[in-house]
């Protein structure tokens, strides 16, 4: 089976255009050349064709929404796994408009779990987030803790779990669940606390944040966290979820300040701002079930943090679109 999984792969990657998703597709396409990847992506603000476009001829790409069962069974016939990245993913636009964040995170995955069970996809795997947890003062969550989540996007994605999760105790479908830390990396839409600090520190803009900036995350380059999905889904024991985390927790103000410092921008450009409502002070994961896969994180902070800086500079065309097209006044 495992020679068969990586030589003859059709793989279904949703959500395949946005952030984490598009450099997952990077490293599948990289990982396994003589496999058919197929991206079905919405293409809302965060999915865009140009996160993929260094790869365009090497994938089949439909645009679709997992919303839409139709637009799902399309694509989903004769895979050999689905891996579900689409979803609203912003905290602050789910305090705003939770209903779309129930709609795509829920129903779309529920519609995904049923077409898979439909056609017998022999693996799917859901990404998750570290924020299904709720936040933690002390010590690090593991797999078996409760889901406790604190606000819409996160109470979604608990959602889509639980989903997942009945699909294999009922049905017997083969699923895999991935919880992720904060990712930073290339691709990342700049309403997120990293790509938006160095991008207003190059236009010398003031940078806001939240409340005195003591909320503390752990942070994981992006290819280390695709690198861990890659393998929980070849590997991982179907109907559990793997935490991944890059065990480099830092407080949002000190990610600032050392972006700020790369950059060589001023520290007088912080602005702190109101908190938002129900701010999570801390996540932090266990990696130990991930650790016995045979994973790791390899990047350090301060090594992804200048490789991402760096894309950023040199990948102006790139943002700039976006924050003129958008009033951009946010981060996670």
């Amino acid at each position: 089976m495992a020679e068969a999984w990586v030589t003859q792969m059709r793989m279904l990657i949703t959500g395949g255009a946005g952030f984490i998703g598009s450099n997952f597709v990077h490293h599948m396409v990289k990982t396994y050349p003589d496999s058919e990847i197929v991206v079905l992506d919405k293409l809302t603000y965060a999915g865009r064709k140009e996160n993929l476009q260094d790869i365009w001829s090497k994938i089949k790409f439909v645009k679709g929404d997992i919303t839409k069962r139709e637009d799902v069974e399309k694509v989903a016939e004769d895979c050999d796994c689905i891996v579900n990245f689409a979803a609203e993913t912003h905290v602050d636009r789910s305090i705003v408009e939770a209903g779309t964040f129930v709609f795509t995170d829920v129903l779309g995955t529920y519609n995904l779990l049923e077409v898979a069970r439909k056609f017998e996809v022999p693996r799917f795997e859901q990404i998750s987030t570290d924020e299904v947890y709720g936040h933690i003062h002390a010590g690090s969550f593991q797999e078996q803790d409760k889901l406790n989540p604190r606000n819409p996007y996160s109470a979604s994605k608990a959602g889509a779990e639980l989903l997942c999760r009945s699909y294999f105790e009922t049905h017997g479908l083969p699923i895999v669940i991935t919880r992720s830390s904060n990712n930073y990396g290339p691709y990342q839409h700049p309403e997120k606390l990293v790509p938006k600090t160095i991008i207003y520190a190059t236009l010398n803009k003031r940078i806001p944040v939240y409340g005195t900036g003591e909320n503390v995350r752990d942070w994981i380059y992006v290819e280390d966290n695709c690198k861990a999905i890659d393998l929980v889904l070849e590997k991982g024991e179907a109907g559990q979820a793997y935490n991944i985390a890059g065990q480099q927790e830092l407080k949002n103000i000190d990610v600032v300040k050392t972006i700020l410092k790369l950059s060589g921008s001023s520290e007088s450009l912080i602005e702190f701002v109101k908190d938002r409502p129900g701010h999570d002070a801390r996540y932090s994961l266990s990696i130990d079930k991930i650790l016995r896969l045979g994973w790791k994180p390899k990047t350090k902070f301060d090594e992804g943090i200048r490789k991402t800086l760096k894309w950023y500079q040199n990948n102006a065309a790139w943002w700039k679109p976006v924050i003129e097209s958008e009033r951009i006044d946010f981060h996670r």
